[in-house]
């Protein structure tokens, strides 16, 4: 086993494909890396409801470097695509840029916590990390409704960290869903 600085955390796991036990490695993102990169997806999710008159959902997944692989919002009605969830459009963006369906290492920043959809890619992915900001009563598969990241059948493990500019994230959804409605704005 290599040795690795403490600034590092680990994710141990098992690559089944050669049965050896694999060390994934990320630079531990400080609380002001998450804000920068949450307003960011907050940017890409005002884009989904401007441009295409989306859900508001953005999401931006970065390397361990800090530099962005892929980045996307909601897709669904301008693709005709019920996978094409800003989390969905940032990592198939980032695979192709990568050339790998293997996104280890990454960070996935997004605005809503994501569906059982995501968070199972995220899993096939090996996202080392995913940032969400506002919690999904109906739907969200990182704690609130489910929790299949946590899931110890899984060979791999995708840290979590949630509620991160979560208000503001809340309340662009809401706010969408309102004015669609015809109600008053909070």
């Amino acid at each position: 086993m290599r040795a690795v600085p403490v600034a590092l955390t680990l994710a141990a796991r098992i690559d089944h494909d050669v049965g050896l036990p694999l060390i994934e490695s990320h630079p531990m993102a400080t609380h002001d890396d998450d804000i920068r990169w949450m307003q960011h997806a907050l940017a890409l999710a005002e884009r989904a409801e401007r441009e295409d008159d989306e859900i508001p959902v953005g999401a931006v997944l970065v390397d361990a470097d800090g530099q962005v692989l892929g980045e996307g919002w909601n897709r669904n009605l301008a693709e005709h695509d019920p996978s094409a969830h800003a989390e969905i459009v940032a990592m198939r963006r980032a695979g192709q840029a990568l050339g790998n369906h293997r996104l280890v290492g990454t960070t996935l920043y997004v605005t809503l916590e994501p569906c059982a959809m995501c968070a199972m890619a995220m899993v096939h992915a090996r996202v080392a990390r995913v940032v969400y900001g506002a919690t999904d009563p109906k739907t969200g598969a990182c704690g609130s409704v489910f929790d299949l990241l946590a899931d110890p059948r899984h060979n791999h493990r995708v840290e979590v960290q949630g509620g991160i500019l979560g208000d503001e994230a809340g309340r662009r959804l809401t706010n969408y869903f309102r004015a669609k409605r015809g109600r008053p704005l909070r």
